[in-house]
């Protein structure tokens, strides 16, 4: 319910009996609760990684009013996991303005793309029209929300030479932001897994951000053996001796050219692992290889016919992705395994998120409290 703006207070029968009073008191300090409440909008918003994020940091206090994905799989995720809104807006790009929702809140997970520098350069709709990030600020310059959320992977830096990221910060400044933006590292929110993404963070410019700081560095506690599946997994995520062959050979032609490429194993018996970023298509799954004998193997896979490896290596499971992006074990993935993989390496985590969310919480109710205008 918290996701359509409800608060909901349970009381069983014993408590009532016990302490009525006490019953009483919660139920009117919900009542009386005037924290300021935020409406968002989700872009690009993939399985709703940031949205849980935001939710987690902001509570109740956060509704979602209008989610854009264009990937059918990726849509059945975000059903199956957020009730609200209903519907799931497809290309951005066919969104009319008058359909879209005031909202104070922008998430948005927006593709990597390189802006062309043709053109007669005369602001961010010249630079930057054509591209996925041009309907962002399209929508936002319209509706004008407090804050606008991006998360991008790191190498949207010097895509261009950098120029496509200083014309991401020039077009939100153009249209009344003020950006800050700041790498960070899943490994420093308590997350062993090795992931570096850009985050931009930009208030409108009436709202006071001087103060506002990216979250510090967490010590992390989490290890990755303690993320790993409590039970032995199913011998279909053991590689064959065929398909381990393979990627020995890989690596040693890799080294011998002088590249580091190659699989990895994470040894999860060591407290300081940390499992590589998790990412799209085989080297994702390839260079987040474990070592597990727990499972008893037969020596022939009954469904292939290849041999099992005889050195226990097997790829992570997507519970345990999903883990290493910060979701919940009941978030649910109801698509084929291979689209599992897909969506959380996609995806974002979670953490990383509500960390920075709860910094914007701040700003935002700060703002809210002087007196200032939505």
């Amino acid at each position: 319910m918290t996701e359509t703006g409800w608060k909901v207070i349970r009381f069983n029968e014993k408590r009532i009996k016990e302490s009525v009073s006490e019953c009483a008191d919660e139920i009117i300090s919900a009542l009386s609760d005037v924290d300021p409440r935020y409406k968002s909008v989700d872009l690009f918003a993939g399985i709703g990684g940031i949205r849980l994020g935001f939710q987690h940091a902001f509570k109740e206090k956060v509704t979602v009013e209008m989610v854009s994905e264009t990937d059918k799989n990726a849509q059945t995720t975000y059903k199956q996991n957020f009730s609200y809104p209903e519907t799931i807006k497809e290309d951005i790009r066919e969104i009319k303005l008058n359909s879209v929702p005031k909202f104070d809140i922008c998430m948005a997970g927006f593709p990597c793309q390189a802006f062309s520098s043709a053109g007669k350069k005369e602001g961010f709709e010249d630079k930057t029209r054509g591209t996925l990030f041009y309907e962002l600020l399209r929508l936002s310059k319209s509706k004008k929300p407090m804050v606008i959320f991006c998360e991008n992977v790191k190498g949207l830096l010097s895509i261009d030479k950098g120029n496509t990221f200083k014309t991401i910060l020039d077009s939100l400044t153009e249209i009344g932001y003020d950006p800050k933006s700041m790498v960070l590292n899943s490994k420093d929110f308590n997350i062993p897994q090795n992931r570096e993404r850009i985050y931009i963070v930009a208030f409108r410019k009436d709202v006071r951000s001087d103060d506002f700081e990216f979250p510090k560095p967490q010590r992390l506690e989490v290890t990755l053996k303690s993320l790993l599946e409590e039970d032995p997994v199913d011998a279909s995520y053991y590689l064959s001796e065929q398909y381990l062959s393979t990627l020995k050979k890989h690596k040693l032609n890799q080294k011998a050219a002088g590249n580091g490429f190659g699989y990895v194993v994470r040894d999860e018996t060591y407290v300081d692992t940390l499992a590589g970023a998790l990412m799209c298509g085989g080297m994702g799954r390839e260079r987040n290889l474990l070592y597990d004998p727990r499972t008893k193997l037969p020596e022939i896979n009954p469904r292939t016919g290849r041999e099992f490896n005889k050195e226990h290596i097997r790829m992570m499971t997507p519970k345990e992705w999903k883990r290493l992006q910060g979701f919940p074990d009941d978030f649910e993935l109801p698509v084929a395994k291979t689209y599992q993989y897909h969506q959380l390496g996609n995806s974002v985590t979670v953490p990383v998120i509500q960390a920075i969310a709860e910094q914007i919480k701040f700003v935002l109710d700060r703002h809210l409290a002087n007196g200032g205008q939505r």
